[in-house]
């Protein structure tokens, strides 16, 4: 797999390594906006490759719990999740057809109210037409964005399928000539008095954002201990040669110091209500095999196929950890 300097441009198959559920998420079309750092360096299509770590029950609650609730703003309240979140395998594909920043995002009524919301991050990519692949393809990832090796290409573009997305987006150009125009700071020139939606602190919407908040932020203090301070700049997304740590930046709806207090929301309310008795969407027969998530070699082997919620940990465990380093 040969990378290429996120500098330089010069893309021919351009990847995102990126960790579950977000991963799954994209390319099944119910996320539409994939958060980063850094601006996006491309345009057109982008693949989507899951990192190895295996996701916890509590971090795919949390994230489907979060667009569930923004969904349901547009009107939209059946949405089919991913059954599986296969891990360290190339997903699919989407179409990044620009990036605002985040204020940017957060105030274009021109997008439904759920897209807005999805503005947590400094600069987020706007992605329509996602594409999942029917075999995902066993492969590693790398840092940044990075091109595909042709035989994977060539093998990928052929096992494509469409995502169902519940409510498919079309991102508004400003210069229907330029394919290129929309691009930060092309909003705020058009209308310069934007004005963001508001969000009631004791809302449902609320508490779900603060909760893929913390889904997003149980990774960071691990990779505030495993990175140098000289990552600070545009290549400091996702580390994929060390996939089980991630990078710190490399989230969508990640935490921007906001504390619990700020959103009134104390770490008993949101155990709670990620909990499976508060949460009956959630309550469905697992194996009687549990298995800890500390076993990571097996679950690696599990592939494609294999249903990773079968072995969660403890909800209320994982999110007091995440909660408690949202507090410091």
């Amino acid at each position: 797999m040969r990378r290429t300097n996120s500098n330089s441009g010069n893309y021919r198959n351009p990847c995102l390594t990126m960790h579950q559920p977000w991963a799954s998420l994209l390319v099944h079309g119910i996320k539409r906006v994939e958060g980063r750092s850094w601006p996006a360096p491309i345009t057109g299509r982008l693949w989507i490759h899951a990192a190895s770590k295996v996701p916890d029950e509590s971090t795919i609650k949390a994230m489907e719990y979060f667009y569930k609730e923004i969904y349901a703003l547009d009107g939209i309240t059946d949405i089919k999740f991913p059954q599986h979140y296969p891990v360290s395998r190339l997903l699919g594909c989407v179409e990044v057809v620009g990036c605002l920043t985040r204020d940017e995002l957060a105030c274009w009524e021109m997008v439904p109210e759920g897209v807005r919301l999805e503005a947590q991050t400094d600069y987020c990519w706007l992605c329509e037409r996602p594409q999942k692949l029917l075999i995902p393809f066993e492969m590693r990832g790398y840092q940044g964005v990075y091109n595909l090796e042709r035989k994977i290409y060539e093998a990928a573009v052929r096992g494509l399928s469409p995502g169902n997305s519940p409510l498919p987006v079309k991102f508004p150009l400003p210069d229907p000539r330029d394919p290129f125009s929309l691009k930060p700071g092309c909003i705020y020139a058009l209308t310069p008095n934007l004005k963001a939606t508001e969000v009631d602190s004791s809302s449902s919407i609320s508490q779900a954002i603060a909760g893929a908040r913390a889904a997003a932020t149980q990774f960071s203090k691990k990779d505030q201990n495993s990175v140098s301070s000289a990552q600070s700049n545009t290549t400091d997304a996702m580390d994929a040669n060390h996939e089980d740590t991630g990078a710190a930046r490399s989230y969508n709806l990640r935490s921007r110091g906001r504390s619990l207090e700020k959103d009134n929301i104390s770490s008993t309310e949101l155990n709670k209500k990620f909990d499976d008795r508060t949460l009956p969407s959630y309550h469905e027969e697992r194996n009687g095999s549990n298995m800890s998530e500390g076993s990571s070699k097996h679950d690696r082997s599990l592939g494609a196929g294999a249903d990773l919620r079968r072995y969660p940990q403890p909800p209320s465990k994982i999110f007091a950890a995440a909660l408690k380093s949202l507090k410091q």
